[in-house]
């Protein structure tokens, strides 16, 4: 026996230095990596587009062609009252200065508005190739060469600006995105734990494995091209974040309540781990599972964010799942302090406000289903009320210069397009092309470019203003009468964006659907549990984009919705919702297969896990918050209605109207497994015959 003793206290102790000295191992192998993920995000539009669209083919093809991809940049000079004879002598010399320095395509020429309050200078330059670096410093020179005084205003606009005014945007979303998002988590783990210490270990725990997820994304992009942009990267940061911290509450909750069952902390995690482990692998393989559906899209930014989110993910997974332990175990109950859970002691029984959300679920739970159901549906009628297509120039929450210039020339020049289309021909058929470019009714003008590699480029201005009706229609009659040419350039690329974004949410809805739906049944061992699972979800999505709709454009002043909202919003509150479900069916099914009524596993499950759940999606919610400061309007639609979305999950229907269904359902909840069918009773004690009494 002694020696027995001395084992199992020896493992207690090695297990969890064994764990923490396999985490300084692995952070070592892969700080070589970490720091290289910001070299190989890539945010131009056209690296989110697919291989076969047509202004990914034009972008790729001028790539080849001799200095790179050509930087396009418009200079603007304007004047409300109309420019003066001084004011053009300073263009001419800003614009000549422009051309001694840099190394442009050919002689800027000046194209007056007919008003003559506006000059504008066409300028385009192959200097900087391909390297972004190097457009990045041209276009900031330009700006610092270029400037007016008393009253003359000059802007630097054209694609070339709007993509480094894109880059400048998404570079400062690392070091604020994650700063923000530590904060957030921070404060809301010191109001949940109430304690001065233990918020700290799941906040550590977390950032280490961001750390972690940083270097096995780059290890991805390097082994399989993965696509990394500065939306993924912060989205993965923000899961790590939100889905570590939630699985650290799920934990700690359980080993709070096991601290009390068991005298040492390494039997009270086994414990806790044995509990609720099955739920946190299961809900983070289902958030997983619904995130890699995203490699069937069509476009590289969602196949892109599907891996990277999925790493995130995972490797909150492994922290919680090891490191977490491990720390929690070494500091033994007093992390705790001052709410120390003794040993023995009894957890202190309070009427909270799941308790109360249960009594009223268990009363009229069909009343509280159908309120529920209305208010969900009505809220998805806003929207209708969704903004269209968001453009490129109202793609930013505070106007850049770039976007600046581009809304002076729309209003200087009505008359003409002022983003050139650029279309790639055959070098054999360039002359047909050309004629045929000018033939179109809604092309202004068609110039002749550079010719490379068995290319020729060709610059077609159109008469209408980038990414109107008009010019959209010029676009599509280009590609339909230049057979065997491609047509590319900003608005070309929009189009492009918002077909393979209609087309990606045909093909990965259902997909998450049957993958999620599938592993919920297996897990559940049910048909009926899963199914009212995922109509939540769908009910929650719709609702979300309901509010945005009614909070976008009438108090935002939002011009667009992303096209990629609908698709990459879904895919997340279908995983994450499904997350919360888990943990509440888990704790009901536990309940009932020790043998409680199905109200009473419902009401139970609820007043166990609804604080955990509650407090869960809090910090879930409160990190993809994070992403309504950046500075993008994407990023800001995203992270509203994700959050408004995990609330709605949260407090109504995970914890309220999933609820009301289950004590409605009763074991029809669980067909056909065999918690739906009826316990036998038990059987009557047999008779004993008693033996005829003896005569005589």
């Amino acid at each position: 026996m002694g020696p027995g003793k001395t084992t199992t206290r020896e493992r207690r102790r090695a297990v969890p230095w064994a764990l923490l000295g396999l985490w300084v191992a692995v952070l070592a192998a892969v700080a070589p990596f970490a720091a290289k993920l910001a070299d190989v995000q890539h945010d131009r539009i056209v690296d989110y587009l697919p291989a076969n669209a047509d202004s990914t083919q034009v972008a790729r093809i001028q790539d080849r062609m001799p200095g790179g991809e050509a930087t396009e940049l418009v200079l603007v000079y304007h004047r409300d009252g109309g420019l003066t004879a001084a004011d053009r002598a300073t263009a001419d010399r800003q614009v000549a200065e422009v051309a001694g320095r840099h190394e442009l395509t050919g002689d800027p020429a000046a194209v007056p508005s007919r008003d003559g309050t506006t000059l504008m200078y066409p300028v385009s330059s192959t200097e900087p190739g391909q390297d972004e670096d190097l457009r990045d410093a041209l276009v900031d020179d330009v700006r610092r060469i270029t400037h007016g005084e008393g009253g003359l205003g000059v802007e630097v606009g054209g694609p070339g600006a709007l993509n480094t005014d894109a880059a400048q945007v998404y570079d400062s979303l690392g070091g604020p995105l994650l700063y923000t998002t530590v904060g957030v988590v921070a404060v809301l783990l010191i109001l949940i734990y109430r304690s001065p210490f233990l918020w700290l270990v799941p906040l550590v725990v977390a950032g280490v494995a961001d750390y972690l997820s940083t270097g096995v994304a780059y290890g991805l992009h390097e082994t399989f091209g993965t696509t990394v942009s500065g939306q993924s990267s912060g989205v993965m940061t923000i899961l790590v974040f939100g889905a570590g911290t939630d699985y650290a509450l799920l934990i700690v909750a359980r080993y709070r309540e096991e601290l009390r069952r068991f005298e040492r902390p390494y039997d009270a995690m086994r414990a806790a781990l044995r509990g609720c482990g099955p739920a946190v692998l299961a809900s983070s393989g289902t958030v997983a599972a619904g995130l890699l559906c995203l490699l069937a899209a069509d476009l590289n930014s969602s196949r892109g964010m599907g891996p990277l989110g999925t790493v995130g993910v995972l490797c909150a997974l492994v922290a919680m799942l090891t490191l977490l332990p491990a720390v929690l175990v070494l500091l033994g109950r007093r992390v705790f302090w001052p709410l120390v859970p003794a040993y023995g002691s009894e957890p202190v029984r309070r009427r909270g406000l799941f308790t109360a959300m249960g009594t009223s679920a268990g009363r009229r739970p069909l009343v509280v289903l159908a309120g529920g159901a209305v208010l969900l549906g009505a809220l998805a009628l806003g929207a209708l009320n969704l903004p269209g297509p968001l453009k490129q120039q109202d793609a930013f929450v505070d106007k850049p210069e770039s976007v600046a210039a581009m809304e002076t020339l729309a209003a200087a020049y009505p008359e003409r397009g002022t983003q050139p289309l650029t279309v790639i021909t055959p070098a054999g058929e360039a002359d047909a092309t050309l004629s045929a470019a000018r033939a179109q009714r809604g092309v202004a003008g068609a110039e002749r470019g550079r010719t490379a590699d068995g290319w020729t480029e060709i610059t077609v201005t159109a008469r209408d203003a980038p990414q109107s009706p008009g010019e959209t229609r010029t676009i599509e009659a280009l590609r339909e009468a230049l057979d065997g040419s491609y047509v590319g350039g900003p608005s070309a690329q929009q189009i492009d964006l918002e077909d393979t974004n209609a087309r990606d949410r045909l093909v990965v809805v259902p997909i998450v659907l049957l993958s999620v739906l599938l592993i919920l049944v297996v897990l559940l061992r049910s048909l009926v549990a899963p199914l009212l699972l995922v109509v939540a979800v769908v009910a929650v999505w719709g609702a979300a984009l309901g509010i945005g709709g009614l909070v976008f454009g009438p108090l935002l002043g939002f011009e667009g919705t992303d096209p990629g909202l609908g698709l990459l919003s879904f895919v997340f509150l279908v995983a994450l919702g499904v997350d919360y479900g888990i943990f509440l069916m888990h704790r009901m099914r536990e309940e009932s297969l020790a043998g409680a009524e199905p109200t009473a596993a419902a009401l139970t499950a609820l007043r166990t896990t609804g604080a955990v759940i509650a407090s869960a999606g809090l910090v879930l919610a409160a990190t993809f918050a994070v992403l309504t400061n950046m500075g993008l309007v994407q990023l800001v639609e995203l992270g509203f209605v994700i959050s408004v979305g995990v609330l709605l999950d949260t407090f109504l229907v995970r914890t309220y109207l999933v609820t009301s269904a289950s004590v409605a359902l009763r074991r029809r909840m669980w067909w056909p497994g065999r918690l739906s069918r009826e316990p036998e009773p038990p059987a009557p004690p047999e008779r004993q015959e008693k033996a005829p009494a003896a005569v005589g």
